[in-house]
């Protein structure tokens, strides 16, 4: 499938998630209105979709179909989001943007923006465990891969280290570490995800793990450039976030050069790993040289 950011098939896809995350979200009732307005408000503010995306491009890639996967995708999505709600907070990276919008501390407070991420994230399982015409063991695969992967091992682990680099030079090892567990993380477990619940090969799930391990890399970098030289118009929350809270970025520790020269060989070592798949990992090849050239 040769499908790229803008066209219909990605169109098609965006206009099934956001539906089925909505679903999803309204599925049991509200228990409170007010915290089900909030996970609302962040959980279907718009977005690329991205890591649901390459979930269910993974199993297309290697011979499913994506679109089987709707309920998992949509746990990937519900945990991102929890991510940004929580990294948005006065007690974090204290922003005041996001996707263009007040952050959800600024509309609902940071009480309720705390249980909104919350919300989401223990909903995230729930909805994972809806998944159907899944053998119960591969779901079980699944969702451990998920949960290692958001946890204190990957993505919450990321963040403490993070947390603990601001106002400190780091040296780029330990950048590395931070974004491999921070943004890295869910990228491989979406991508790996979408591969195990298609039934990969083991030969398949190997490629396309060394694929999500330069795709997170190469993501986190020309994020880190984007705040430096992104607009804030388009990329839709504050350009200089970075600076603002002193921390180390591929871009300080190189330099804006560097950084791009070093995204460019991540992405060509991304495409590298796909070499012996075949057409149905266009869509990941596309998606991958997408990001050296993004401005949002």
């Amino acid at each position: 499938m040769n499908m790229t950011i803008g066209d219909e098939t990605w169109k098609k896809r965006i206009k099934l998630l956001d539906k089925a995350l909505y679903d999803e979200l309204h599925a049991n009732g509200e228990y409170d209105k007010t915290l089900y307005d909030a996970m609302e408000y962040s959980l279907m503010a718009g977005g690329k979709r991205l890591r649901p995306m390459l979930l269910m491009a993974a199993a297309d890639a290697v011979g499913g179909c994506g679109d089987d996967y709707i309920q998992a995708a949509c746990a990937m999505e519900m945990i991102h989001t929890y991510s940004l709600i929580h990294d948005d907070l006065p007690a974090m990276d204290n922003d005041d943007l996001r996707r263009g919008k007040p952050t959800n501390h600024k509309v609902y407070g940071a009480g309720m923006a705390t249980l909104a991420g919350d919300g989401l994230l223990t909903l995230a399982f729930e909805v994972l465990f809806r998944q159907k015409e899944v053998p119960a063991e591969t779901l079980l695969t699944v969702s451990k891969e998920i949960a290692e992967a958001a946890g204190p091992a990957g993505m919450v682990g990321g963040q403490a280290l993070d947390l603990e680099s601001e106002h400190k030079k780091i040296d780029i090892d330990t950048l590395r570490k931070m974004h491999t567990g921070k943004t890295g993380a869910l990228f491989r477990a979406a991508i790996r995800s979408g591969a195990i619940l298609a039934g990969a090969r083991k030969s398949e799930l190997e490629c396309l793990t060394i694929y999500a391990e330069k795709f997170g890399l190469a993501f986190q970098i020309t994020d880190d450039i984007l705040d430096v030289a992104g607009e804030q118009d388009k990329i839709g929350k504050p350009v200089g976030s970075d600076i603002k809270n002193d921390k180390s970025t591929y871009v300080t520790l190189l330099s804006l050069e560097e950084a791009g020269r070093l995204a460019a060989q991540t992405v060509a070592d991304a495409l590298s790993a796909l070499s012996g798949m075949g057409d149905g990992a266009d869509f990941l090849r596309s998606i991958v040289q997408y990001l050296v050239s993004r401005d949002h």
